[in-house]
């Protein structure tokens, strides 16, 4: 699967342990600084398909708001769980942007994330 990198955020946006939920190119990314690295993951636990954006960053790892499950950002492995780990984006700065390379292909109903209806 090729893969693409697009403008996602302005560089001055992003903050150090606080997850940002963007659609790139109709991929769900957080995208967050963590521990001085900026990191890009799907923005969708592989277990209950919530919204991770909406969760807490500590330690490198993002929570899931729904049962807790944590995911390291630079691996996207679970930790303390045996859920599927998290599809991680490559990042890089150009300018006063971060672009995200996402696959080319649109994503599919495994990769949307379930909405709480407000």
């Amino acid at each position: 699967m090729a893969h693409s990198f697009h403008r996602a955020a302005r560089v001055d946006e992003i903050i150090e342990g606080k997850p940002t939920g963007l659609v790139v190119e109709g991929w769900p990314v957080l995208l967050t600084m963590s521990e001085g690295q900026l990191h890009a993951v799907i923005d969708r636990c592989t277990h209950a398909a919530s919204e991770l954006s909406t969760g807490r960053i500590r330690r490198g790892a993002v929570m899931c708001p729904l049962h807790g499950a944590r995911f390291e950002l630079a691996t996207g492995r679970c930790v303390g769980g045996a859920y599927k780990a998290l599809m991680l984006f490559e990042t890089r700065i150009e300018g006063e942007w971060i672009e995200v390379a996402v696959p080319d292909e649109q994503p599919g109903f495994e990769h949307l994330p379930v909405r709480a209806r407000a």
